[in-house]
């Protein structure tokens, strides 16, 4: 305000009344009034009403006031000019008050090495870490809070995923039992209220090996019940599948001597689901909104199934009779003969009553945000639910998850870190029940997870024993994994503590001594099979040993754990954190994702050569056959993945990786390969793991190597030539330099 007068778009003018009053006139238009025009034109009878006079000035004034304004405004921009730029000292580093208002290259790009990060998560990461965490409760809310609680003191974005699904509880007021000749009690876990009769045969471990064997020697199996002892060569599901389908009628399982030194009273748990998820949705979510007609997995089997003790066990078999069974059907039960019974042997009743009952199941999330490509992100989750204390199966998985989050979390506020993508940590419920948890999660928001969750790490059971490193995972991250263990110092060997993981299998192939086959019991298998998610488990095993005994009983506790470690657990639990923390600081640390296309090559190359030469094999049985079985097209469609995957390692070779929307193109169709070996002919309520390679169906690689209708290979083997051409061309790049000659 110059003068007393206000310059602006309002005007303040004397009304010229006795009491001396103002008004204010607001100017609708910003046409310039004449200062010289007649008074008739402003403000007199006859005039517009719609416009006030403005003050009287003279040139000179308005002179004085432009140079004014235009001198306080230079004086102003050279003052915030100067308290912007004035030197300050380099921050040792980078806090939440200095961030504010940096670019966003500015803070990404952050100063830290890659051994920078290494070193602040080793420090971060100690023996003592984990001893200072309880056992775990089978109290799965209880839990959640705690884990949910865990993730908002770091200060990271937590919520829950909340699903209802159907669980098999026991019924509190029947029992479970077998009757009529036998009495016997029994642990819960099999289908509700069903009661049936039938001879009892003893099977051994209800392999195909087993059966063929029953078969040979004449044992009729339908209509019967069948005992069968444990094994850790195949999953309960996997075992009931096997003898559900030459027609039994309900299976008992149990803990033989000669496999579990146990005692004879120690119960057994389990599902015997063969897939994932809730069986009464299969291949979508259970949200409390959705409503689908009843319907059932195609996995959920259709005989009886239940587990027993050895006690009980022993009594069934010393009274069935029958054929003496072969040498590899003997166990250790005591004064016990096994025999193989059948048609000579006693009935058996079992009775079931568990209760199906609708279960509310909650998972809980934690995110570290990346700071220039947050949509996409790796998942690390661990399941928190157990039978049982459930020590190796959940309580160190889940103090793991933790304890990588509290590190990962300090190594950005307090640190400098600044990870390129999210990382979200996940602790699922249900998990003892087949992945319930985690697979209705991937089934409701599948979607939305496309390109975008790019890894799935497992922390589930990754210490159960000391000696060897094992691990199974998506072809894309074995080069990875191979350049994280020689990374992280050995923690399984004495004497060793200098050495690399990677040491302790140098010299042999690499693959075959570290990787496994990813079997559908897997925490890893649903992302991987089901959703496209390159994926990763891996475990701290004994020398020796072909799986951690205590699984699935009430012995899987701190005590059982400590000894199969030889107590050193805390220092193997630190070193599985360190392998799965540079994993995944790894893969949301560098420009180009780590997930190695060329290592699929060889997998399917393997497959491809097994199929060419059984597809030889039946053209040569089936000579005047006119129905075309030749793998030609087949393997052209691998030689158009072969040259997509060198084309993209010689483009990524000529990219400037500090140009980010380059790297981001590159990262693009990395991302397409693993989702786009999932089949697209096949329902995923019918066929939910539908990838080519690591699936179950008659859209994979391996049931061309099985099938016998030669009309129906030629379908199977279109489709599948046609799934692998369609991944080559998802990542060749754009549609003009796709390979589609075939």
């Amino acid at each position: 305000m110059f003068n007393s007068e206000r310059y602006s778009h309002f005007t303040l003018q004397s009304d010229g009344e006795e009491d001396g009053g103002s008004h204010v006139e607001v100017r609708l238009s910003d046409d310039v009034v004449d200062d010289h025009a007649p008074s008739e034109q402003v403000g007199q009878p006859g005039g517009s009403p719609s416009y006030m006079p403005r003050p009287q000035q003279n040139y000179r004034k308005v002179c004085y006031l432009a140079l004014g304004t235009l001198f306080i405004f230079i004086i102003g921009y050279l003052i915030g000019y100067v308290s912007h730029h004035s030197p300050r000292k380099e921050p040792i580093t980078c806090d939440s008050e200095q961030e504010v208002g940096v670019a966003e290259e500015a803070v990404v790009e952050s100063s830290l090495s890659w051994n920078d990060i290494t070193s602040l998560l080793a420090q971060r990461l100690t023996p003592d870490a984990f001893n200072n965490h309880a056992a775990g409760s089978s109290a799965d809310g209880i839990l959640e809070y705690r884990v949910f609680d865990s993730f908002k003191s770091l200060e990271m974005e937590a919520w829950t995923d909340v699903h209802h699904v159907q669980l098999q509880t026991a019924n509190r007021y029947t029992h479970t039992h077998t009757h009529h000749t036998l009495c016997l009690i029994i642990p819960l876990w099999g289908i509700c209220f069903v009661c049936l009769q039938g001879k009892a045969v003893y099977g051994n471990y209800g392999s195909q090996e087993d059966l063929m064997l029953l078969q040979t020697l004449k044992v009729e199996l339908n209509g019967t019940v069948i005992l069968l002892r444990a094994t850790g060569q195949i999953s309960l599901a996997q075992q009931v599948a096997n003898v559900a389908a030459l027609g039994v009628s309900a299976v008992l399982i149990y803990l033989d001597p000669k496999d579990y030194k146990f005692q004879p009273t120690t119960e057994l748990y389990g599902h015997v689901h063969l897939g994932s998820g809730d069986p009464f949705t299969p291949g979508f979510p259970s949200f409390n909104h959705t409503q689908f007609p009843p319907t059932q997995s195609s996995g959920l089997p259709t005989v009886l199934a239940q587990s027993i003790t050895a006690a009980s066990a022993a009594k069934i078999l010393t009274r069935i009779g029958g054929l003496e069974s072969p040498f590899s059907f003997k166990g250790s039960l005591d004064n016990v003969k096994y025999t193989l019974g059948g048609a000579s042997s006693e009935d058996v009743t079992v009775e079931v009553n568990n209760v199906l009952q609708d279960t509310e199941i909650h998972n809980v999330f934690g995110v570290i945000k990346g700071f220039t490509e947050p949509d996409r992100y790796v998942v690390l989750g661990a399941q928190r639910d157990a039978w049982g204390p459930g020590y190796a199966k959940a309580t160190v998985g889940t103090t793991l998850l933790l304890e990588l989050a509290r590190a990962v979390s300090e190594m950005v506020h307090t640190d400098g870190f600044r990870p390129r993508r999210s990382l979200v940590f996940a602790s699922w419920s249900a998990g003892e029940y087949g992945c319930v948890g985690s697979t209705e999660w991937l089934e409701g928001f599948f979607s939305s997870l496309d390109r975008r969750a790019f890894t799935y790490i497992s922390l589930d059971g990754v210490v159960t024993g000391h000696g060897e490193f094992k691990a199974s995972a998506s072809p894309l991250l074995y080069s990875l994994l191979e350049s994280t263990m020689k990374e992280v110092k050995n923690p399984i060997g004495f004497g060793e503590s200098e050495k690399s993981l990677y040491d302790k299998v140098s010299g042999v192939n690499f693959e075959r001594a570290v990787f496994e086959p990813m079997k559908m019991e897997d925490s890893a298998y649903p992302f991987l099979a089901s959703s496209g998610i390159p994926s990763l488990s891996f475990r701290f095993v004994s020398q020796g040993s072909e799986a951690y005994p205590y699984y699935g009983t009430s012995l899987d506790n701190k005590d059982h754990l400590g000894y199969a470690t030889a107590h050193r657990l805390s220092s193997l639990a630190t070193g599985a954190g360190l392998v799965a923390g540079q994993l995944a600081l790894r893969l949301v640390h560098d420009h180009i994702l780590r997930l190695d296309v060329q290592r699929y090559r060889t997998v399917l190359s393997q497959s491809v050569f097994k199929i060419n030469q059984r597809l030889k094999q039946v053209t040569r049985v089936c000579l005047y056959d006119i129905i075309d079985l030749s793998a030609r097209w087949l393997i052209m469609a691998l030689g158009s993945y072969s040259r997509a995957a060198t084309d993209l390692n010689t483009e990524l070779l000529n990219t400037d990786l500090t140009d980010t929307l380059a790297c981001h193109n590159i990262n693009d169709r990395i991302m397409r390969v693993e989702h786009n070996l999932l089949s697209p002919y096949v329902s995923p309520k019918e066929v939910p793991f539908r990838h080519l390679l690591f699936g179950r169906g008659s859209h994979t690689l391996a049931a061309l190597l099985e099938g016998e209708d030669r009309e129906a290979l030629r379908t199977q083997l279109a489709l599948a030539t046609w799934t692998l051409q369609g991944c080559a061309n998802a990542f060749s790049g754009d549609v003009w330099d796709s390979d589609n000659q075939i």
